[in-house]
């Protein structure tokens, strides 16, 4: 796993998962690939609204190096590039769903008190 541009080890697993799925864009990216098996790179721009190429290329290139994203590039004309999850990634994923799910929760019902 990248440990980013932080120096020394990790205090907890969740500061290692924060570190591979940290930011706005990543756990988006993560679920539109988890939507279909492979996606290509515009497909995947159209599927999380409003991140820019430049941040989603930056991104993609972030979570192939921590292994939860494969790259397969075919040798076309025109070049075709996609993107899938790999073993990793759909664990990871299925790791996110109870907070996607508390997240719906909280949308629908708002902020629960003690």
């Amino acid at each position: 796993m990248a440990t980013g541009t932080r120096p020394g080890t990790y205090v907890c697993g969740i500061d290692a998962a924060m570190d591979v799925i940290g930011g706005k864009w990543k756990v988006l990216i993560l679920w539109a690939l988890a939507e279909r098996p492979s996606l290509r790179f515009g497909e995947l721009r159209r599927g999380v609204p409003g991140i820019t190429e430049k941040v989603l290329a930056a991104h993609l290139r972030e979570l192939e190096a921590d292994g939860v994203v494969h790259r397969e590039s075919y040798d076309e004309v025109p070049p075709r590039v996609e993107y899938s999850l790999t073993a990793d990634g759909r664990r990871l994923n299925e790791a996110l769903a109870p907070l996607g799910a508390w997240g719906r929760r909280h949308v629908l019902n708002g902020p629960q008190e003690p």
